[in-house]
């Protein structure tokens, strides 16, 4: 049998959305730790359910390595006197380190003789490190919130009733609380609700497999889609796709077994999201579509243990829907009683932000900052931007969002197509929150996409004029989602944006609302924009140098600024690129902050300045009108034609002359080179 580890934490039922975080966290503490102690391990791996969290770690070592330990301490003319007896300093040192002071040792160091004590530490056995380790561990893991029980200090996510733990089949003596580690785990609560005895990793899974526990959450998983599927199947309905779903019910469960329920024809009269939301959100349902691909009055629910009588099983899970759909029903009729253009000015009731107003004074400045996009970048969905970002936020105030939350929007569009609202309007109203998280799904029209970003930008405007700026460890409003979302919305519309432009407006709308200075804010929120923009083009891989040459020269138009990135990007590879980045860096140590680029030709004496001018202002011409089209790799090209004659003026020509009319003369030619490379990013942040 190899050096191993099993450990399992029992516990009461633990939330499922703890469970897969808490096993990331103790697979971290527990390689942390070893780490730590200086104990090799091979593979860790983890599994869980709603009642253990267990880890398990092969190929431990079985002891900590030995060490020689070497002190270094004081000179030795303060260790030892006259007469060669050790001095307080001496015997000071030597007891701090729990050593004799005939043990100290005198050593030539470069700064001269020194005392050093030399100890050699023979490794700890894991066996007896372990108990302590494994205590560690179980005190310092984190959940989103932990509970205390009776007497004990320790806060875990739920109590703790037993623990597993065996080192190479031995029980290892932790202790948490009142528990104490054993051979033992337990089956399913209520189809095999005793101990088992386990002899090794190998035996663990298989046992509690046949004591109704699927602890592997792989193989647990697979089951749920393996019972949802043959509930499916006996109705001939077909699972509507939700893995978010799928992996709720795998930590809800220990054993899934699927119950086949139905409902009522009268309640598909409810819009499709009403039903799926109060079958998923509130029971954990996952409903089923017919071969028209219309949902079936029919849903499954994941029982945690096998019934005998499903058609009874099914039937208390029919009682609870039944209610809720019977208040969603209600909700609905009423709702419609109301059109969303008149509940806008019920908006006044519901607080923005305490500094910044209410919602309908949002929406009045979304409505007006939308219709600036809208002029700007699609002047024939002016009037659709404008009705949309009115009935926006409208659905708030409806009895259905306010029992359902999660779909805002949602029932919105629905509404706004009961009333006769024009089809891009009613999209609008869902689009405009979109993308919800980062890499989500974005606006598919041009209506939602423009409100979504007036709105956002609103925000961010509206918080960093009133000092509520994110820091690294708050974002209350969610600042960096959304400036996350604005980014990618105009990326995948490819919209050309003036940000300053616009957040200036943005700022203009708050009035006198905003404390800190409009000019202030607008430049706050820019900045805060491109950190963004960096961060995520990083993420995604785009090469950092070539992100910072651009942004660190300009950044207002993100679609412009990611166009010269990709044509750095695209040009670096040729051989001259890297040649012509350090000339680049040597003409702008040359310049520093010299702003004329007047050049006399009659002061060009030597034939590699004239040489060097010629070519400068033949690739400004030809690459002034590509950069008026953005056709940055293009203007590249003309622009690394200037390499050679570059490199010649180098070689040849004295810049810093004593002459200080040509002095000048030629810092300005190298000047007006740099602000034609500038066009497109800053050369010498590139590494070649």
């Amino acid at each position: 049998m190899g050096h191993e580890l099993l450990f399992e934490i029992g516990t009461e039922e633990i939330p499922a959305g703890f469970i897969l975080p808490g096993l990331d966290n103790l697979k971290k503490l527990l390689a942390a730790r070893l780490a730590d102690a200086g104990i090799a391990y091979g593979d860790i791996t983890t599994a869980g359910a709603p009642r253990r969290l267990t880890v398990m770690v092969r190929d431990l070592a079985d002891r900590q390595p030995d060490q020689r330990l070497e002190f270094m301490g004081p000179a030795r003319k303060a260790a030892f006197d006259a007469d060669n007896h050790p001095t307080k300093a001496a015997l000071g040192f030597a007891a701090s380190k729990g050593a004799r002071v005939e043990d100290l040792q005198v050593v030539d160091t470069p700064k001269g003789e020194y005392v050093m004590l030399v100890q050699e530490k023979t490794g700890e056995r894991t066996e007896e490190l372990l108990p302590a380790l494994l205590e560690t561990v179980v005190a310092s893991l984190p959940f989103p919130k932990s509970m205390r029980w009776g007497h004990g200090a320790l806060a875990f996510a739920r109590p703790i009733h037993w623990l597993l733990a065996l080192y190479n089949g031995k029980v290892v003596p932790v202790r948490v609380g009142e528990i104490r580690g054993s051979n033992t785990t337990r089956g399913h609560r209520f189809m095999a609700p005793g101990t088992i005895e386990v002899a090794d990793q190998a035996g663990y899974t298989e046992a509690l497999r046949r004591s109704h526990v699927l602890v592997d959450l792989d193989e647990r998983r697979h089951a749920v889609r393996q019972e949802i599927a043959k509930a499916a199947a006996r109705v001939g309905g077909t699972v509507v796709a939700d893995e978010e779903l799928v992996d709720t019910v795998t930590n809800l469960v220990e054993l899934p077994c699927g119950i086949c329920g139905t409902f009522e024809q009268r309640f598909l009269a409810l819009p499709d999201c009403v039903l799926i939301t109060a079958m998923r959100e509130h029971q954990k349902y996952f409903c089923m579509t017919g071969p028209d691909g219309r949902l079936l009055p029919h849903f499954i629910a994941l029982n945690n243990t096998r019934v005998k009588d499903d058609a009874l099983a099914a039937e208390g899970h029919q009682r609870v829907l039944r209610a809720r759909l019977e208040d969603a029903l209600f909700f609905f009729r009423e709702d419609k009683h109301k059109k969303l253009a008149d509940r806008v000015q019920d908006l006044t009731g519901i607080v923005f932000q305490k500094k910044l107003g209410t919602m309908l004074e949002k929406t009045e400045r979304v409505q007006r900052l939308a219709s600036h996009l809208a002029a700007l970048l699609a002047p024939g969905a002016k009037t659709a931007v404008e009705r949309t970002a009115l009935l926006a936020k409208a659905d708030l105030l409806t009895a259905m969002v306010n029992e359902f939350p999660s779909l805002q929007g949602r029932m919105g569009r629905e509404y706004a197509l009961l009333e006769g609202e024009a089809p891009e309007v009613a999209e609008g109203i869902l689009e405009h929150y979109l993308p919800v998280r980062a890499g989500g799904e974005l606006p598919q029209g041009t209506v939602g996409a423009l409100v979504g970003i007036a709105d956002r930008l609103d925000t961010m405007v509206g918080c960093f004029g009133i000092g509520q700026v994110p820091t690294g460890t708050t974002d209350p409003f969610g600042l960096r989602r959304l400036a996350l979302a604005v980014l990618a919305i105009i990326e995948d519309k490819g919209w050309r944006l003036s940000l300053h432009q616009v957040l200036t407006a943005t700022a203009g709308l708050y009035g006198d609302r905003l404390t800190v200075s409009g000019e202030e804010t607008v430049e706050a929120v820019r900045r805060f924009i491109q950190g963004r923009f960096v961060n995520d083009l990083t993420a995604r891989g785009i090469a950092a140098d070539a992100v910072e040459a651009v942004t660190s020269v300009s950044f207002d138009d993100p679609v412009d600024a990611r166009s010269r990135i990709d044509a750095l990007v695209a040009i670096r590879s040729q051989p001259s690129f890297a040649m012509l980045a350090g000339a680049f860096k040597r003409v702008m140590n040359i310049i520093k902050d010299n702003a004329d680029t007047g050049v006399e030709e009659n002061l060009l004496q030597e034939e590699a300045e004239r040489t060097l001018w010629a070519a400068c202002r033949r690739a400004d011409q030809e690459a002034r009108p590509l950069l008026g089209d953005n056709r940055y790799q293009e203007a590249l090209a003309s622009i690394l034609l200037l390499k050679e004659p570059v490199d010649s003026f180098f070689d040849q020509v004295l810049v810093m002359a004593e002459d200080e009319k040509l002095r000048r003369n030629r810092i300005n030619l190298l000047t007006g080179i740099a602000r034609l490379f500038l066009e497109i990013g800053d050369f010498s942040k590139m590494q070649g």
